[in-house]
C-alpha cells in the first residue's frame, strides 16, 4: 500500500510487529549500499538457504545474563547483515514462507535497482516496531488513514515465529475494537470468512467481497483465486483513480523503466 502511494507531503508511518521485517525496511532505507553489497555473493542454494535460516534462528537466542555472545560459535550479526539474511531468505524460500527452499531461478542481484527506489521512496518515512493498538492510539487524527493487513484469521501460525503466541482470536477483536473508535478512517483486508465478516458487521462499516490469484497453488492449481475482503469506515470508491504502478520491493517483475 504504501509503495502504490505516491509520496508527496504527507506524515507518512509504517508499522510492523515483525522485527526482521523493520529491519529490513530500515536498512533499505539508511544503508541501501551496504545491503547491496551484503547480498551481491548470495548462492541461490538448499545449503545456503539452510545456513542463512539457521544463522537468523540462533540470533534469536536469548542468552544468559553475563554469558558471552559468541558462546554458540557465533559473533551476534549486524543489522545490515541480518537484513541481507531476511531478504534471502524471502527471495529464495517457497512461496516466500522463509522456512523451505524454492528451489526456483532467480538472479537476487536483479532486485538492487527496486532496493534503490524503495530507498528513495523511504527517504521521509517513518518505520516503526510497536504493537498496532499502541501504534494506531499514537497517530489517530481526523485526518488519519490507515491501511492494516493483520494475519488472516486460522492462519496465524503462518506468521508466528518461535517462542511467540503469534496474532491470536482475542487480537483480532482487539483490532477491531481500535479501529471502531478512531477519529481517521481505516482500510482492512481480511481473508472472507464468516467470523470476520460478524466482526465487522457495525453501522458505518462497509464490506467488498473480491479475489486475488492465490500465489501458493499456482504451481499445481494454476489460475487458482482466494476469497478477500475490504473493510472500511468510508465510501470505499470515493477516491477511485486511475492507480499508479505498484512498486514491490520483492517483486521484479513490478519495476518500472
Amino acid at each position: 500500500m504504501l509503495f502504490h502511494k505516491n509520496p508527496g507531503n504527507d506524515f507518512e508511518v509504517y508499522n510492523d510487529f515483525n522485527g526482521l521485517l523493520v529491519n529490513l525496511y530500515r536498512c533499505v532505507r539508511e544503508r541501501p549500499q551496504e545491503l547491496m553489497d551484503a547480498l551481491s555473493y548470495c548462492l541461490n542454494s538448499r545449503a545456503d538457504f539452510e545456513t542463512v535460516k539457521n544463522a537468523l534462528a540462533r540470533d534469536k537466542v536469548n542468552l544468559p545474563e553475563g554469558q558471552r555472545e559468541d558462546a554458540l560459535g557465533y559473533s551476534p550479526a549486524t543489522d545490515v547483515q541480518k537484513a541481507a539474511w531476511f531478504y534471502q531468505l524471502i527471495r529464495y524460500s517457497y512461496a516466500s514462507g522463509l522456512t523451505s527452499f524454492g528451489s526456483q531461478p532467480h538472479d537476487i542481484r536483479s532486485n538492487f535497482p527496486l532496493i534503490e527506489q524503495a530507498h528513495r521512496r523511504l527517504a521521509k518515512v517513518v518505520i516503526e516496531n510497536k504493537d498496532f493498538e499502541k501504534l494506531i492510539g499514537q497517530y489517530d487524527r481526523p485526518v488519519s488513514f490507515f491501511y492494516a493487513d493483520p494475519p488472516y484469521f486460522e492462519t496465524e501460525s503462518y506468521y508466528k515465529n518461535v517462542g511467540e503466541d503469534g496474532f491470536t482470536e482475542k487480537d483480532h477483536i482487539r483490532l477491531r475494537d481500535a479501529l471502531l473508535r478512531i477519529e481517521g478512517k481505516f482500510l482492512l483486508s481480511y481473508n472472507d470468512c464468516e467470523f470476520i465478516r460478524s466482526l465487522y458487521d457495525a453501522p458505518g462499516i462497509q464490506v467488498e467481497a473480491f479475489t486475488r490469484i492465490n500465489n501458493i497453488k499456482q504451481r499445481y492449481d494454476n489460475g487458482a483465486q482466494f476469497p478477500e475482503i475490504l473493510i472500511a469506515n468510508y465510501e470505499l470508491h470515493e477516491r477511485e483513480k486511475n492507480a499508479p504502478s505498484q512498486l514491490n520491493l520483492f517483486d521484479v517483475g513490478s519495476l518500472n523503466t
